[in-house]
């Protein structure tokens, strides 16, 4: 909040100081008259020259409080004005002094013309042009033809510029440069304070650093603390991330970026995106924050992983290695698999995704439920699904039959993008309605046994070992009361399910009559 008022302070500042240069340019005044302090010769020419007096040798005028020394003058006495050339210098009070080759000044308006090598010097702060208009009046100093300003800190330069002594600001237009021994901006349009070196950016604007780029049109930055708020979807690239939002709060020195409204982080090398309506990027950590309709997005392929939690971080180890921890609210959805989970860890290096607290897992007309689910990734495409403890595998076959494994552990194997092999491990049970020639469903087949498992081709079984010591049974369907057609612990999940990218945002909550079966307190720590 400091950092904004300053900004907000600073813009009302300039906006009062532009309203009070111009009127103060238009604020007629008596005309004072210039005086000759001083000269080693003076003549006239009536033949070339008739109104000025010619004035040689450590000339000196004074007009009010201020001094202005040459070589040599035209000194139009009538007319109130002057031309001076050669080691010009004009002195006001004793902190400005402009120095030129060439002065016309006018007494009557107060306005001096500067013409080559010219330097205006305030105190800290030195202007230098090739063609400078001073106003005594406003007491503003302005180039038309290009220039630059110099102070202990920076140096700016631009094809148009001006500068107040009194206010200790200036203004710079079309191809504006802030030099800066740590970083260069790159500015259209820029008003810069001499005082609290506060540069405010209102146009197109770039800022190139050691570590990173921004890229911004609206808002400011302290050059001397090297903190800066930036407005209207700035964008803040970093290695290989890039910031952006709404509103993006940076500073330097801790390499830390904030970000307000929706914004968005990426990682170009592994195509990850973290969305959300707050969020932060620490560059000395590689650590990424997002909360607030927080989404990630994995998006190698143009079948994009979509993923919303209340809270993402984002950790980069090195070059290869990503982790994207999620909390809360897991849901996520891509068109071969869907999922939701309490939290949430994906590891880029094994490409490993881990589903902690009540995750369910949807593959086509598959649901997998367990106390833990990982899910291996072979570059994009789905390698296997490892559900540890409580297993728990559903086919749906139509509204009120369902294809069932359970077990202590199961594997599901994928080819392309459906299951093709699911092994149970440990206490597996199963119940199978096989499905005749015809299309009939007549019986169904339940069976017991340490370990099970079934080979599944265009979403049908086609095969199904069990062993050791088998024990199985098949019973007609007109026989079967509604209770054996399920195992225990059976739960059809499917309103829970995300439907699509957007319905990730949904929140779902179980009935309470179906609460998930007792789990393990295992889950990844913050």
């Amino acid at each position: 909040m400091k950092h904004t008022f300053l900004g907000v302070a600073f813009l009302s500042v300039l906006s009062v100081c532009a309203v009070a240069q111009t009127d103060s340019v238009a604020v007629q005044t008596t005309a004072t008259k210039v005086y000759l302090e001083g000269a080693d010769s003076l003549v006239f020419n009536q033949l070339t020259n008739p109104d000025a007096q010619i004035l040689k040798g450590n000339v000196i005028f004074r007009h009010d409080s201020t001094y202005m020394y040459c070589d040599t003058a035209f000194f139009y006495e009538l007319t109130n004005s002057l031309e001076a050339f050669g080691q010009v210098r004009m002195e006001q009070g004793d902190t400005l002094f402009v120095y030129g080759d060439y002065l016309y000044y006018d007494g009557n308006t107060q306005l001096a013309n500067l013409r080559r090598n010219v330097r205006m010097e305030n105190n800290q702060v030195t202007l230098y042009t090739d063609s400078l208009d001073y106003n005594r009046l406003a007491n503003i100093g302005y180039y038309f033809e290009g220039g630059s300003l110099v102070d202990e800190s920076n140096r700016l330069t631009s094809f148009y510029g001006q500068y107040s002594p009194d206010t200790k600001l200036a203004i710079f237009n079309d191809s504006v440069r802030l030099y800066n021994p740590e970083y260069t901006l790159y500015s259209d349009t820029l008003h810069y304070s001499t005082d609290t070196k506060i540069a405010l950016i209102l146009g197109p604007s770039t800022i190139v650093t050691d570590s990173g780029t921004i890229h911004t049109t609206r808002g400011w930055y302290d050059t001397a603390n090297n903190t800066s708020l930036l407005l209207d979807r700035s964008r803040l690239v970093s290695k290989e991330r890039i910031l952006v939002g709404d509103s993006i709060h940076y500073d330097r020195e801790t390499g830390f970026g904030e970000a307000f409204g929706n914004i968005f982080i990426q990682d170009t090398a592994k195509h990850i995106i973290l969305k959300g309506e707050y969020g932060y990027y620490d560059e000395k950590t590689d650590f990424a924050f997002v909360t607030d309709s927080a989404c990630f997005l994995e998006c190698s392929t143009a079948d994009t992983l979509y993923l919303h939690a209340d809270t993402l971080h984002m950790l980069t180890v090195d070059s290869t290695y990503r982790e994207v921890k999620a909390f809360h609210s897991v849901r996520f959805f891509r068109s071969d698999i869907q999922g939701v989970c309490d939290s949430m860890l994906f590891n880029t290096r094994d490409s490993v995704l881990y589903m902690y607290t009540d995750p369910i897992l949807w593959n086509d007309d598959y649901q997998m439920t367990g106390d833990t689910i990982c899910l291996f990734m072979n570059d994009t495409a789905i390698d296997y699904a490892h559900i540890q403890r409580l297993a728990f595998a559903i086919q749906q076959i139509d509204s009120a039959h369902y294809n069932q494994l359970k077990g202590n552990a199961l594997k599901a194997f994928f080819a392309g993008k459906a299951a093709r092999q699911i092994d149970v491990e440990g206490n597996a049970e199963s119940i199978f309605y096989p499905i005749e020639a015809d299309g009939a469903m007549l019986n169904m087949n339940e069976t017991k046994s340490s370990y099970l498992s079934i080979w599944i081709a265009d979403n049908k079984l086609e095969k199904l070992k069990i062993w050791p010591a088998p024990q199985g049974t098949i019973r007609p369907l007109s026989d079967l009361t509604p209770d054996q057609q399920k195992l225990k612990d059976f739960q059809w999940l499917d309103y829970i399910r995300p439907k699509s990218k957007d319905d990730i945002y949904t929140v779902v909550k179980r009935n309470i009559e179906e609460a998930a079966p007792k789990r393990s307190s295992n889950r990844f720590k913050r």
